[in-house]
């Protein structure tokens, strides 16, 4: 406020970007905010933060079928769930995103083994059978 206060009576952008400790260039930028959106311009967060395609309580209805077939024991696909997520936003998104929402449900990534680490090997095997 008090640099569009000083541009208000005058000064140059220098003298203002000195006394605030802004760059000249940044000063013109508040004075064009303050002149197009008033005080709200300033003071309102821009961002306004979920930049999600929906809500997480929609994200757990999607998920909710794939949920009950984890649970069951069966393995469930990335591009099963991506298939169904990008219906339901009805545009495409990445395998980052699904991995993004799983991790923001508490899921988890398990996959089973192919062997146990500590299998002995096929030839210790068959000599200890003799």
């Amino acid at each position: 406020m008090k640099a569009i206060e000083m541009r208000a009576l005058g000064q140059s952008l220098e003298e203002v970007g000195h006394t605030c400790e802004y760059h000249p260039s940044y000063i013109t930028t508040l004075v064009a905010k303050y002149r197009d959106g008033g005080l709200a311009a300033l003071v309102d967060n821009h961002y306004h933060g979920n930049r999600r395609n929906m809500s997480v309580e929609e994200e757990a209805a999607i998920l909710e079928p794939f949920r009950k077939q984890a649970e069951a024991g069966k393995l469930v696909e990335i591009s099963e769930i991506k298939a169904a997520y990008q219906k339901a936003v009805d545009h495409p998104i990445s395998e980052a995103q699904i991995y993004y929402v799983l991790h923001r449900q508490g899921w988890r990534k398990i996959m089973p083994r192919s062997r146990h680490p500590k299998k002995a090997d096929e030839e210790v095997i068959e000599t200890s059978k003799n």
